[in-house]
């Protein structure tokens, strides 16, 4: 089983950048799309469906807020649209697809850097505040996720890198969202103490290992680099894992793919 996870910065426009061009080399089993950046309804009405694949999508009340969706060559037994918390099934945040032997999930944070203290216009929440909200909302739905029996893909962006050597130097010196000290504490509970399995760093444990470039920071592809595109599993299917990359050569986004293989039956 191949599950791919990428965060488009927009569907339409990856696509026209030859998305589902590299998509038909990859022979993904399910794809795990963040940050679609459109209507639900246009992704079928537009026809950005690759060919093979079913899609199912979420969108927020803006677009701006992302979306997530999968697209998939296996039919789901069910689709669970969000996880039960208000704002962030608001905003299109959270998609889950269930097959016979396991559940693959589409996952977008809020994104805050470079706006830490940007007011959202609710409550004088700042946008990072918003993003700690989600974080820890979600932190929640991972607790109950992790004490199920079914075993469970997360293809997450967290807009968060974990340790050192998944940011370059320049976060090292600076605080930017996306690698300060209460984000990455967040990870060290998701990972240390929950028990999460971060299915790329299973396999490569080398630096530089980047998957988004900010245009925020020193300008897209260039050497401030960050990992913060995830595929989370529970623990019952870490020694599935087969092999994996992260793919930064594809053009369509400023965010390179997370590509793993599962020794995992998909089908029924």
């Amino acid at each position: 089983m191949r599950v791919v996870s990428i965060s488009v910065n927009g569907l339409a426009r990856a696509v026209e950048n030859g998305f589902f061009d590299w998509l038909a080399e990859q022979d993904a089993d399910v794809v795990c799309v963040q940050d679609h950046r459109m209507r639900a309804y246009e992704i079928e009405d537009k026809n950005l469906i690759p060919e093979g694949y079913e899609a199912y999508f979420i969108d927020g009340e803006l677009d701006e807020h992302g979306g997530v969706g999968i697209y998939t060559r296996h039919f789901p037994k069910a689709i669970m649209y969000g996880f039960a918390n208000a704002q962030a099934d608001r905003e299109g945040r959270f998609i889950q697809a269930d097959f016979d032997k396991v559940s693959v999930a589409s996952v977008l944070a809020p994104c805050a850097l470079g706006r830490e203290e940007e007011l959202t216009g609710e409550d004088d929440l700042t946008v990072l505040d918003h993003k700690d909200e989600f974080m820890e909302a979600f932190g929640l739905h991972m607790q109950k996720t992790l004490r199920k029996r079914r075993q469970f893909i997360l293809g997450a962006n967290l807009q968060t890198a974990h340790h050192v050597t998944d940011a370059s130097p320049l976060y090292h010196r600076m605080e930017y969202s996306g690698f300060l000290p209460h984000e990455r504490a967040w990870l060290d509970r998701l990972f240390d103490e929950m028990g999460c399995i971060d299915a790329f760093r299973e396999i490569n444990k080398q630096s530089n290992q980047f998957t988004w470039w900010p245009e925020q920071i020193e300008g897209a592809r260039k050497s401030a680099g960050i990992r913060v595109d995830y595929q989370l599993l529970t623990p019952g299917i870490r020694k599935t894992i087969q092999d994996g990359w992260i793919d930064p050569s594809a053009k369509f986004s400023d965010h390179a793919a997370v590509v793993m293989d599962y020794d995992i039956e998909i089908g029924f």
